[in-house]
């Protein structure tokens, strides 16, 4: 048995060998991909011939063998990636999705299959039958590299060949992309329970940067499709993140894994028409995010619109009928009573002037002079008066327009109800009076959402129906299989602002207002859910009882499986080193992960004066893109985002990337440039983590430019 050999001829024939299997599994995927085809074309042959007593069975045939094809035909770079050899002297196979041989044998294995487990949960400790783990990389369907892992060297055969130093640590210093890769082949044992948690109640995931907390909750999105397909995919997949930049980054990681029927957002994006990604200052979003804020929407929400009348004036026969302040009052309680949504029940309201008109007529000229209800109504609702009372009075309201009034501090202040002092007032309303002008902030969102759900929306016509097969008159020749994937397609077909799913992952969870809950949690009243987050990186600081009964309150009863990843994958030890140290200033005995590279190269922190910080941001962004394969994001306080964006423009488009400070919650870099770090830690009473965040984004390189020292 060769444990560690060095000569390139061991490797050339290790990598030959799997090219063989690989080639084998890329040949029999092309067989039944044109299988399939044959079979989808050939249902609708005999469909066309007219064949009905098979009719039914065949276009079953044809909606599988096109489905089938569809995943076939998804991107497959690298389907083979791991290889596990047992104690029985069986060898599986792991890859992307699974296929089997012309006999029926296994040829690869679906990662999320149980047959796959051990490839992510066998240990030296616990090999579980695994002698050798291998990790097999590819580009396209060429074999480049293995990475071998000997978990059982006292089972291993004298002839098996172990390569590299393992292939956790080869993957952990490659070169990242501009987006997140999926880490299905070097998923670790405490990653892989997280991700086959059970499928019902709450999962939490907790741990400090690099240990896999995002990917750990996409890949587990992706078992839970392969697992329980109808239900997921059927109630839909909402997956949350903290801003756009961020949805972005992870965008592509599900249809690697050959998922792509998932819904992704971020916390700024959650209602239709609208895509909030400014930040209130902290202390604004604090107010904005307490739950006190429902009992003040409630009252904006039953109150007139500002300018609304005070008195209806209606000449009805020759004599004056009138409503004054009091009765309209009194008209708009009794029929907002019991939580009606006032833009629901508009036509309500209009039935209850007229009859208050109608009584006040029936007083004044005599029931015998006055016609039926009905006949009345009929007259006074189409007059010109009426209507445009009714306009005014009771208008469909938007959600932004009812915010909009909360820039006047009097209203604020009476419908807070002494909830808010003078000072948090001054604050919202001041955020609220350039609401026209820079539009909704991110914690905007939640209190439009919140508005929405007290508003309600005017009653929708009835859209008729059309018939997908109707071309100008003329209804086409169709299968079983068709009608059943159009009626799939209008079954799975959801509105806009969908409030029905069956899973939601809520990423950095720690960051998450408790209006964010409430507003989360409408979405979710028949979903399980994965809350993926690390306090250490939190940037609220209102109060953390408010956001763990908001928390509660949305996840409901169900039941909670918790699992803690201490493991840094991502940092050398030497980059950790520096933002443990930041983090500890704001909590000395805070449980931090454990980094488990060490050798890269250390951080290089350089003080200049201001006359000289945009020059040598420049040039050490331009040194980090030399010394780096990959990535490298250029990181500043919120404020001074796009004037250091300005300062690098032109370095290198597709590779540099300049992101505010909380806008690099998440992401990843192989260098990284962190930009007067003593500014982000002044930046809000949450900066020393903030300013950890910024500093653990680094996989390789870790650059610091500023002005003073203070944060170090």
């Amino acid at each position: 048995m060769t444990h560690n050999p060095e000569g390139a001829g061991h490797l050339a024939e290790e990598i030959a060998i799997e090219q063989r299997h690989v080639d084998r599994v890329y040949a029999r995927l092309e067989v039944i991909k044109k299988e399939a085809a044959e079979i989808e074309a050939a249902g609708y042959g005999i469909a066309r011939a007219g064949n009905f007593a098979a009719l039914v069975e065949r276009d079953a045939m044809v909606y599988h063998a096109a489905r089938r094809r569809r995943l076939l035909d998804a991107e497959h770079d690298g389907l083979v990636f791991g290889r596990l050899d047992l104690r029985a002297g069986e060898v599986r196979y792991i890859g992307r999705i699974g296929l089997r041989d012309t006999d029926a044998s296994s040829i690869v294995i679906d990662w999320r299959a149980p047959a796959a487990a051990p490839f992510y949960r066998a240990t030296p400790v616990d090999p579980q039958g695994v002698v050798r783990r291998r990790m097999i990389q590819s580009s396209g369907e060429r074999v480049t590299g293995v990475e071998d892992d000997l978990l059982d060297p006292a089972a291993a055969p004298a002839q098996m060949r172990i390569i590299g130093d393992g292939a956790l640590v080869a993957t952990l210093a490659r070169a990242t992309g501009t987006g997140m890769r999926d880490i299905v082949a070097t998923i670790q044992r405490e990653q892989d329970e997280a991700i086959r948690s059970p499928a019902l109640g709450v999962t939490i995931v907790r741990g400090g940067p690099g240990t896999g907390k995002t990917a750990v909750a996409l890949h587990r999105v992706a078992y839970l499709l392969y697992a329980d397909r109808q239900r997921f995919a059927g109630g839909g997949v909402l997956v949350l993140g903290p801003s756009p930049v961020f949805v972005n980054y992870i965008a592509r990681v599900l249809p690697s894994l050959g998922e792509d029927d998932v819904t992704l957002r971020s916390l700024g994006s959650m209602l239709p028409g609208i895509e909030a990604s400014r930040h209130d200052p902290d202390a604004v979003a604090e107010v904005k995010g307490s739950t006190r804020m429902v009992r003040l929407l409630a009252r904006a929400a039953r109150d007139n619109a500002p300018g609304a009348p005070d008195e209806l004036r209606l000449l009805y026969r020759g004599t004056l009928l009138r409503l004054d302040r009091r009765e309209l009052e009194r008209l708009r309680d009794t029929v907002l009573n019991g939580g009606a949504r006032r833009n629901a029940v508009r036509p309500k309201a209009a039935g209850h002037l007229l009859d208050a008109l109608w009584r006040q007529a029936v007083e004044v000229l005599g029931q015998a002079s006055t016609p039926a209800r009905e006949e009345f109504a009929a007259d006074v609702a189409e007059r010109r008066e009426f209507t445009g009372f009714m306009r005014a009075w009771w208008p469909r309201l938007r959600p932004l327009d009812v915010l909009g009034w909360l820039a006047d501090p009097q209203l604020v202040r009476r419908y807070s109800g002494g909830l808010f002092s003078n000072a948090e007032i001054g604050l919202v309303t001041a955020a609220w009076s350039r609401l026209a002008q820079d539009g909704p902030s991110v914690a905007d969102v939640a209190l439009l959402d919140e508005l929405e759900e007290l508003l309600g929306t005017p009653p929708a016509p009835a859209r008729p129906r059309t018939d997908p097969y109707m071309v100008n008159g003329v209804r086409e020749v169709t299968t079983h299989a068709d009608r059943i994937a159009a009626g799939r397609a209008v079954a799975v077909e959801r509105p806009e602002d969908y409030r029905e799913f069956a899973h939601i992952v809520v990423d950095e969870s720690q960051d998450v207002s408790p209006m964010q809950w409430r507003m989360i949690g409408r979405r979710g009243e028949y979903a399980s859910w994965t809350v993926v987050g690390d306090p250490a990186q939190s940037a609220w600081h209102g109060d953390p009882a408010e956001v763990r009964r908001a928390r509660e309150a949305a996840l409901g009863s169900r039941r909670r499986t918790e699992y803690e990843l201490t493991t840094n994958y991502r940092n050398s030890a030497e980059i950790f080193e520096v933002a443990a140290a930041v983090v500890r200033k704001a909590e000395p005995d805070i449980a931090l992960p454990v980094a488990v590279r060490r050798g890269g190269a250390p951080p290089e922190h350089l003080l200049v004066d201001r006359a000289a910080l945009a020059g040598t941001v420049r040039e050490a962004a331009a040194r980090l893109l030399v010394d780096v394969e990959g990535t490298v994001g250029v990181i500043s306080t919120q404020a001074a985002r796009d004037e250091v964006a300005g300062w690098v423009a032109g370095l290198s488009a597709d590779r540099l990337q300049a992101v505010g400070s909380l806008e690099s919650k998440g992401l990843e870099f192989d260098g990284v440039l962190v930009v007067q770090p003593s500014a982000i830690v002044k930046e809000s009473p949450s900066g020393l983590r903030t300013l950890y965040v910024a500093l653990s984004r680094a996989t390789q390189r870790l650059t610091t430019v500023g002005t003073d020292e203070s944060w170090r």
